[in-house]
């Protein structure tokens, strides 16, 4: 994922700024997927209930 957003850096398809935001998107969903794949249906992460105050 990082070498998309270096190439598209590069050939200026997108500033930084963006390529920054793209990659960051891309690896929290790829994080969350693969969080439901582990444990379908699960209401939480951690000891936190979903959508819990976080603090």
């Amino acid at each position: 994922m990082s070498a998309d957003a270096i190439a598209s850096v590069r050939s200026a398809e997108a500033s930084v700024e963006e390529a920054i935001l793209h990659a960051a998107v891309h690896g929290w969903y790829e994080g969350h997927v693969q969080g439901e794949d582990e444990c379908p249906g699960c209401g939480f992460r951690g000891e936190l209930p979903k959508h819990g105050n976080r603090g």
